[in-house]
């Protein structure tokens, strides 16, 4: 029965949400410390609605449609190898799809980083030593090495959770970081962009409130390979497809690593 539903349904179209803004993308302060992390004006968030009811198990389905459909190819923004903004405007031929984990509705999941000798009373991250990597820290120690006596105070399934993955972009940013001395700025903003991407839902018997969106992780690829979100793999090049059921909103975040803005225009 289940085959013959699926022959059913519909594919999933899509139309640009042109004038919808994102608040960490219009929040200055926020903008300040993109070009201090290499990131700014290679950071974007957009917007588009679809026309079908969505639901988790057709995920697949709803990211291949995504890059087949006309509006999208005309309007999804990627930054070419030359660091200047174009538009997808190409044949897929293949998409990777990875489901993320977003059930956080509070910032406890980032608690023990403050219990284990990673920040000072202060908030600001302790330095360390790192065979590789000068002025090295241990809050980059915990996101990074998997060896280090941290290492395990976040579990497996908490670093997988969108939350945290927008905290660890953050704070690894792009080719040219400054890295903070405080940690309050990578929760914060990891927080604001959480606030934009997720919606959440409260039960009107339990008054539980849960999260409702679902986040996609996808790359795609054209008959010469890889080619979104880069054609270059690297794990601060990302895109996340954000994924509002109810409103019938899907909110793209994408970056590609590299040497960011530092004129602020």
């Amino acid at each position: 029965m289940a085959e013959e539903k699926l022959s059913f349904e519909q594919a999933f179209t899509f139309n640009q949400l042109s004038t919808k803004k994102f608040t960490f993308q219009q929040d200055p302060k926020t903008s300040r410390l993109l070009m201090k992390w290499s990131m700014l004006g290679r950071i974007t968030t957009q917007a588009f609605n679809f026309d079908q009811s969505f639901q988790p198990y057709r995920s697949n389905d709803f990211a291949w449609n995504f890059f087949q459909d006309p509006c999208v190819k005309n309007n999804l923004k990627v930054l070419d190898s030359s660091g200047s903004w174009t538009l997808l405007g190409r044949d897929i031929t293949h998409v990777n799809v990875e489901v993320v984990p977003c059930t956080k509705v509070s910032v406890d999941i980032f608690d023990p980083i403050y219990s284990n000798g990673i920040l000072r009373p202060s908030g600001h991250i302790v330095k360390c030593y790192h065979e590789v990597i000068p002025d090295f820290d241990e809050l980059r120690m915990l996101l990074l090495e998997e060896d280090s006596d941290n290492y395990h105070i976040i579990s497996p399934s908490d670093r997988q959770e969108f939350l945290f993955r927008l905290f660890k972009h953050m704070v690894l940013g792009g080719e040219l970081c400054q890295y903070e001395d405080v940690i309050d700025p990578y929760t914060e903003t990891a927080k604001m962009m959480y606030k934009d991407l997720v919606s959440v839902q409260k039960d009107p018997h339990t008054k539980e409130i849960s999260v409702v969106t679902t986040i996609l992780k996808v790359s795609a690829h054209d008959h010469g390979g890889l080619c979104y979100p880069s054609a270059t793999d690297n794990e601060q090049t990302f895109a996340y497809l954000c994924i509002d059921p109810f409103k019938r909103h899907v909110y793209v975040l994408y970056h590609s690593f590299g040497i960011g803005d530092f004129s602020g225009n």
